[in-house]
């Protein structure tokens, strides 16, 4: 029969062993409220007040009334004021704008005359989710515009058709294809859960098993153990970074537009960073199921807060600020910028020296960690 009293002992017993694992027990407490406060306020699909380069070689009144109908519309924010297309096209290749306006010289003279004017919006549609509903709401900018400015003489021009014309083009992913953005980003969550995981779990095995001790009574020094562990690992992200390359051009024919450079260098410094934080939570952990734990609460916030799976601009200014903090957002940007835009190291820098200093930081802080195990 059930004995009561002898399943509430076993209870008990549990619930100590469980407090006594005061990491597992933080994870559970931590994992839900990270979840909620995430979904909760971080996610948006609607993201607003991006940021909008302009190139206006018309100064009249009616460019004037069109930027401040944008920026009322609550989706573009004026951020950059160009002097040249050159200048419009390196902040859009480099991720600092999200769009680029071009109001064209002749365009009040056109407006005028009623002469067919236009102006062109470029987005960059490397992630089409980012742009869908600021592009959406420029179908009402013709003819709301204006409104203000088409009277007496020109009331004639207010009625009927619009005054002027959007050209949109969205360039980098013209036909706005979620694969062209899904799977460069899915590199980046692929080699950190498979690299920060195999290194965490790695040394921790090594610790239950007692195999450490064993080489902790070696004359090898904690840099040899950290490069000699970690080495291996670099090797099998490059493999798996070449097949995931091949195949998502084979399957899903995602452009290779160039950037081969940039993507090396990124690519190298993202796997050395992984690893050293795998590094770094095995020195933490003292069993492979903490290990896990925490390599799984690592990922949550990579695939959430990276702009892998939700617009990276439409989360508020604290979450983006979280998001600067994890290498997957900067790797996302070199592959994505790499793959779809051909960006080189110049405009691929910023991204770079965030991962290398992931790199530098991390890895000095397991090596610490590392050295305060051995005594």
């Amino acid at each position: 029969m059930l004995s009561l009293t002898r399943t509430w002992a076993v209870m008990v017993k549990e619930f100590i062993q469980l407090t006594r694992d005061r990491l597992t027990y933080a994870m559970i407490l931590l994992l839900p409220i990270v979840q909620l406060l995430l979904f909760g306020y971080a996610i948006n699909d609607d993201p607003r007040n991006l940021p909008t380069a302009v190139l206006v070689q018309d100064n009249g009144g009616f460019s004037r009334s069109i930027l401040t109908a944008m920026n009322n519309s609550g989706y573009f924010d004026i951020t950059v004021q160009a002097r040249s297309q050159a200048e419009l096209d390196r902040v859009l290749e480099r991720g600092e704008v999200q769009f680029a306006v071009i109001i064209p010289a002749d365009f009040t003279k056109r407006v005028v005359r009623g002469d067919a004017a236009q102006i062109l919006v470029e987005a960059d549609a490397t992630d089409p989710s980012a742009t869908s509903g600021a592009v959406a709401a420029l179908a009402s900018l013709p003819s709301q515009a204006l409104t203000r400015d088409l009277t007496g003489p020109l009331a004639a021009r207010a009625p009927g058709r619009a005054p002027f014309e959007v050209i949109v083009h969205r360039r980098y992913n013209p036909e706005a294809i979620t694969a062209y953005n899904i799977v460069p980003g899915l590199l980046g969550v692929i080699l950190s859960m498979t690299l920060v995981m195999m290194t965490s779990l790695g040394m921790a095995r090594e610790r239950e098993r007692g195999t450490m001790e064993s080489l902790l009574a070696t004359p090898v020094r904690p840099l040899e153990v950290m490069v000699g562990k970690l080495a291996p690992y670099v090797l099998v992200g490059l493999v798996q970074a070449v097949v995931f390359l091949v195949m998502a051009r084979l399957l899903f024919e995602v452009p290779m537009s160039g950037g081969w450079i940039a993507l090396g260098v990124g690519l190298m410094l993202f796997i050395v960073g992984s690893l050293s934080l795998g590094f770094l939570i095995s020195t933490v952990s003292r069993t492979q199921l903490q290990a896990m734990q925490m390599s799984v609460f690592y990922m949550l916030p990579a695939i959430l807060l990276s702009g892998f799976m939700f617009p990276f601009r439409g989360m508020p200014d604290w979450a983006q600020v979280l998001g600067q903090a994890i290498p997957v957002t900067h790797f996302l940007r070199v592959v994505r910028g790499s793959l779809l835009k051909g960006v080189g190291l110049e405009n691929a820098g910023p991204s770079l020296f965030a991962l290398g200093l992931f790199v530098l930081v991390v890895g000095t802080l397991a090596m610490m960690r590392y050295r305060t195990t051995l005594d």
